[in-house]
């Protein structure tokens, strides 16, 4: 355990010093002082510089994001000295605020305390912190089936939603091991985007809209050897990945069928390619809406491009580009982009962030 923590701690701290223009002297004192901790305890804490540098290291060895080219420009907030469910929430709400900026969306990322044992850590039950809730019912599936099980847990401990496609669910924040605790976010701090489209009025009677920020809770982020299991972080959406997949897809809101009918597409046969055409609109309409909402959002020729610019950013930092070219390419004409005519090792590089269980 203590030579396997020492192993990534030094990894980390001579990538990281080196990265920071720090001298040897420097980095050959603070990995003693961090062996001496680990040696201790078998644990160390990074400092403020360490901590900011490796969330934005993360990011950049994220090799299912297309938007690591603003990997530097992260804005890092450290709570780790935050132990109460109540300073814990106002840390959330600020993050949601913060990010949010009434629609010019600052990527950012909120982490807690690490995790030392079941009785010394922070998590956050969420998938993101905003979030749509999903309810099985006889006539089928309301709101969002990606939140099925989250919805259910949320129910068990209390919340109650209003029953329709689009009820923002709660917080839920456990601390230790103790009992979880939801919380609802005050509406003032939600952004949502109405869906309209630039010329198929039709678009309106949908009565779709979506949530400004994507602000992924439930993952790890680990700093050298180091697990920060409540990491909360965000950027801006990609257009795809709500009006080709939150949106469209068949296990999702499906609305494609719908589009196609307001298009007045025929839809018996798929030689026609309604799918493709209604999900052009769709595409449209997010877009469109989430720009004359002022809401920042990116369409995928452009954040493939950025990813281009990222990769040339790299090779002449001296560093190995690495990819999940199926998470990279968008789900929309894909072949248009370079990624899709590219191959990408997808290797683990560290730091980095990674999924865990569900804690319920």
């Amino acid at each position: 355990m203590k030579e396997k923590l020492w192993h990534e701690a030094s990894s980390f701290i001579q990538t990281c010093y080196q990265e920071l223009g720090k001298s040897i002297e420097q980095t050959e004192n603070r990995l003693r002082e961090i062996k001496k901790q680990i040696d201790t305890s078998c644990f160390y804490e990074h400092t403020e510089e360490e901590l900011s540098h490796g969330a934005k290291m993360a990011w950049r060895n994220s090799n299912r994001c297309i938007g690591r080219f603003f990997w530097d420009k992260l804005h890092v907030v450290d709570q780790r000295n935050l132990n109460t469910v109540e300073d814990i929430k106002e840390a959330l709400f600020h993050h949601i605020e913060y990010a949010t900026n009434k629609g010019n969306i600052r990527p950012t990322i909120t982490i807690f305390k690490p995790k030392k044992s079941l009785n010394n850590q922070v998590r956050i039950w969420n998938h993101q912190l905003i979030r749509y809730a999903g309810y099985e019912t006889e006539h089928g599936i309301l709101g969002d089936s990606s939140s099925i099980s989250f919805t259910n847990a949320c129910e068990k401990l209390g919340w109650k939603g209003n029953g329709t496609h689009f009820d923002v669910l709660p917080l839920v924040i456990q601390l230790n091991n103790e009992d979880p605790v939801w919380v609802p976010i005050p509406e003032s701090l939600i952004v949502e985007v109405p869906i309209t489209h630039p010329f198929i009025e039709g678009f309106q009677d949908l009565h779709l809209k979506w949530y400004a920020v994507p602000m992924i809770a439930d993952m790890k982020l680990e700093i050298g050897g180091i697990d920060y299991i409540a990491s909360p972080f965000n950027g801006w959406y990609m257009e795809t990945e709500i009006g080709a997949r939150n949106l469209a897809d068949t296990t999702r809101y499906n609305m494609l069928p719908k589009v196609a009918s307001i298009m007045e597409i025929d839809t018996r046969l798929n030689t026609h390619l309604w799918k493709d055409r209604a999900l052009i609109e769709l595409n449209t309409a997010v877009m469109h809406s989430y720009k004359q909402a002022g809401v920042s959002i990116v369409d995928h020729h452009t954040a493939a491009n950025q990813f281009k610019r990222f990769e040339k950013n790299e090779e002449s930092s001296g560093r190995k580009v690495t990819g999940d070219w199926v998470w990279l390419i968008p789900p929309v004409s894909p072949a248009t982009t370079h990624i899709f005519h590219k191959q990408y090792s997808n290797v683990d590089v560290k730091p980095n962030y990674y999924y865990q269980e569900k804690p319920y």
